[in-house]
């Protein structure tokens, strides 16, 4: 393959993965409540842990994972029904503490240690979703060229990468803001309610659907 051959398919895979982080999902939820809730640093953190978990499902995609799924059925089993607790069990959090009298104990939480928190809830979300190695590995089948060098698999991967960072983070730098961030405040126990039933609907979904064949 020559550079326009390879240049070709990295803007296509580029494209394909900007439309799909436009489109709100879990990703979007926790990144959108973070920036409200706890300020653009925080958020910011989120969104670098989204993107890590995009590079593990795109280099797994890469390397074709769901072909591995297909041959070994329990492994995306596994992968459903523990993302999907995951899920339910988050969206049960966020659900009882809506109910709850405003509490004191996030203030008091140092600010490192919600940074450090609220990387690892993006990365989770991002890994919990089963439906993520499914897609990254046939928007790859797609997309790639037979026998495609591996330099282009981590190349299309780094720009996934920088996508999800660069949109996730005009997402929590706009939320972020003071105006922005008062009108999300006033409605805070209704936000909280609404991310934790979807998060607990996405949980049972992945939980109870059945494998694809």
């Amino acid at each position: 393959m020559n550079l326009a051959q390879d240049l070709s398919v990295i803007t296509a895979i580029s494209a394909f993965w900007l439309i799909a982080m436009m489109v709100p999902g879990l990703d979007f939820m926790l990144v959108t409540r973070l920036a409200v809730m706890k300020g653009r640093a925080v958020a910011l953190q989120a969104t670098l842990g989204i993107a890590a978990g995009i590079a593990v499902w795109g280099i797994a995609g890469f390397f074709g994972i769901r072909t591995l799924f297909i041959a070994a059925p329990w492994l995306y089993l596994t992968l459903k029904i523990g993302g999907g607790l995951y899920l339910i069990t988050i969206g049960a959090k966020l659900l009882i503490n809506s109910w709850k009298k405003d509490s004191t104990a996030e203030a008091t939480t140092p600010h490192a240690e919600q940074r450090s928190n609220s990387f690892f809830a993006g990365l989770l979300t991002n890994l919990a979703n089963p439906k993520a190695p499914v897609f990254t590995s046939s928007l790859f089948a797609a997309s790639m060229p037979q026998h495609a060098p591996i330099y282009l698999g981590l190349a299309c991967v780094a720009s996934m990468f920088m996508i999800a960072v660069v949109w996730f983070a005009c997402v929590a730098t706009l939320l972020s803001l003071d105006r922005v961030s008062a009108i999300f405040l006033k409605n805070r126990r209704w936000i909280d309610r609404c991310a934790g039933i979807t998060f607990m609907g996405l949980g049972l979904r992945f939980v109870t659907e059945r494998t694809p064949a």
